[in-house]
């Protein structure tokens, strides 16, 4: 009988290791294609995707985006579920803006003043910037995986990054004698010595894995 195979799909790290290898149309994936391609032989139970859920408040066009993305996922194939961690507001500092404020203070009386003033004020909104950190996602996907593999749901797990994260779990996963696989468009040489194998994707990877 064919291995039973679990499929974790860290969204945020696969998300950027296809753009990073200019994976094309990623929207149009097809991930029923993606997992049976990398499962073969093996017998694919589910894909289980993880990300940051999108606060509405934060970012409303992100917020639609995300929700056409994530419905386009599921619809699919039954076996492909949607797993949310957060996303959160941070105030970072804005190097750009402190840089511009330092070398502005070496050229004061050499500028224009108006233009002196006016690249002061930008400087000045820009120094601190709120970016957005995803949260918790990396934590529920390990404890899903640890999790599922001491209920014996299955015999091989593939997770989809490049997170060495995620080596003390996938340690745990394979002393209960199960098989991980990472697969990725990311080099993650920590995470590649603990797992069975690591699966290194280029964008011609994913020629076949599109929706008719």
């Amino acid at each position: 009988m064919a291995d039973r195979a679990v499929v974790f799909v860290d969204g945020n790290n696969w998300f950027h290791g296809l753009c990073d290898v200019g994976v094309e149309d990623r929207g149009r994936l097809d991930y029923k294609k993606i997992s049976e391609k990398l499962l073969g032989p093996r017998e694919w139970l589910e894909t289980r995707y993880y990300i940051g859920q999108v606060n509405q408040k934060h970012n409303a066009a992100l917020y639609a985006q995300q929700r056409s993305f994530l419905a386009r996922l599921t619809s699919t194939d039954p076996r492909i579920s949607t797993h949310f961690g957060r996303i959160e507001p941070r105030i970072a500092s804005n190097e750009a803006a402190n840089e511009l404020r330092t070398y502005l203070a070496t050229v004061k009386g050499k500028l224009n003043s108006s233009i002196f003033t006016d690249l002061s004020e930008i400087a000045k909104r820009h120094t601190d910037a709120t970016v957005f950190v995803e949260k918790a996602v990396d934590v529920f996907l390990a404890i899903d995986l640890v999790t599922l593999a001491i209920n014996d749901v299955y015999d091989a797990a593939y997770i989809l990054t490049a997170d060495g994260d995620y080596t003390p779990a996938v340690d745990a996963v394979r002393k209960l004698n199960k098989k991980v696989y990472a697969a990725s468009c990311l080099n993650g040489a920590r995470l590649a010595r603990s797992v069975n194998s690591f699966i290194h994707l280029q964008s011609s990877w994913f020629a076949d894995c599109y929706r008719t």
